[in-house]
């Protein structure tokens, strides 16, 4: 009998040797990054993978641990996001990556979508976390960069009698929503374009490709959501300068 798993034999580890080494040449020759990044990023997610792995096989009998465990990948969310965004204190990504997350956790709670297991919760949680980090980086780079490039824009807007937060709103806000285009397109294209990784790990778990759609399909849906509301909190907070480093 054929399993369904991927091989992750020796063959496997000649595979990605081969495909981050070419990937290090690609980026350094035709792209400006370093190479020794793209081989930091893939030895860093090794390590954490296996670290991961070795820590929820013990996690998912403990609810104590299981919090403890969220609230290091928030932690790291967080601090990730504040060496991104330079101009903010560490407490608006803290904010809105948990103002993002928490109530659509709520709801998924509150209507039994979500099964109050470790494992479930740790697995779902922890890709809403990943996902609102990265929409929060975006936007807040792209806010930072466009603020910065349209000071005499901003400027104008005061001079005409704007508000301040207005003046900064026309600049930051139209590129705040650019944050949420690579989630939008995954959803609008899912089935046809892309298959994400919790349908294909699921198929390739023995779950029917129903049931592996109907939660891809849930996981989508709520981290479009929670992008959606951490990128809105994050642009508010910088238009008003909330948290803004002077």
């Amino acid at each position: 009998m054929n399993s369904t798993l991927l091989n992750t034999g020796w063959p496997m580890w000649v595979m990605l040797a081969i495909v981050v080494g070419a990937t290090g040449i690609i980026t350094s020759r035709f792209l400006d990054l370093s190479a020794k990044k793209i081989f930091s990023a893939a030895g860093r997610a090794l390590i954490q993978l296996i670290l991961i792995a070795l820590i929820i096989s013990q996690v998912s009998t403990s609810w104590i641990l299981t919090i403890a465990l969220l609230l290091l990948m928030l932690g790291v969310a967080v601090f990730t996001s504040t060496q991104r965004i330079e101009t903010v204190r560490w407490w608006v990504p803290a904010s809105v990556i948990f103002g993002g997350v928490a109530p659509v956790v709520e709801l998924m709670f509150g209507f039994g979508v979500l099964p109050v297991t470790p494992l479930a919760v740790i697995a779902v949680i922890g890709q809403l976390i990943g996902g609102t980090m990265s929409a929060t980086n975006l936007a807040g780079r792209r806010i930072e960069q466009e603020l910065s490039q349209r000071a005499g824009e901003v400027e104008a807007a005061l001079a005409l009698g704007f508000p301040e937060n207005a003046a900064r709103n026309l600049v930051g806000r139209p590129v705040a929503a650019e944050a949420l285009l690579p989630g939008l397109d995954q959803t609008r294209t899912v089935g046809t374009v892309t298959l994400p990784g919790a349908f294909v790990g699921l198929v390739l778990g023995g779950a029917s490709p129903l049931e592996a759609g109907l939660v891809q399909l849930v996981v989508l849906i709520n981290l479009l959501a929670v992008q959606a509301i951490a990128v809105s909190l994050l642009a508010m907070m910088i238009e008003r300068k909330i948290g803004v480093r002077a």
